[in-house]
């Protein structure tokens, strides 16, 4: 079954590129990456670009409506995912605790509907 790991963090207090701890946290997604790719459950990954680029679409009464910015002011916001094939939600489970931002941001798995 396919799981999107959604990875969300605090853009403020992430690791700085250029500094020791960006440079650890970089080598724990290279090797997670690695891993789930040598194993062939790989479907998707990718980092996405500070909250200050996003734009929230919405159609109200047939009007298209643009905010700049993500859809809802919080302390985490989406910063990239994973999409994995994994054979159930606990195995999904401990792939998402070896996502380096886990461990000072969270990580929502949602299983992909199948239609």
């Amino acid at each position: 079954m396919d799981y999107l790991l959604l990875i969300y963090t605090d853009e403020t207090t992430d690791p700085k590129p250029g500094s020791p701890a960006f440079e650890q946290m970089l080598e724990g997604y290279n090797a997670l990456t690695k891993e789930v790719t040598d194993n062939g459950m790989m479907k998707g990954a990718n980092p996405l670009q500070g909250i200050s680029t996003a734009t929230t679409v919405r159609v109200r009464n047939g009007k298209t409506q643009t905010t700049d910015g993500p859809f809802a002011e919080t302390k985490e916001q989406l910063g990239g995912y994973y999409l994995l094939d994994c054979k159930d939600l606990d195995e999904a489970i401990s792939y998402a605790a070896k996502i380096p931002s886990a461990k000072n941001g969270s990580v929502e798995i949602r299983p992909v509907m199948v239609f």
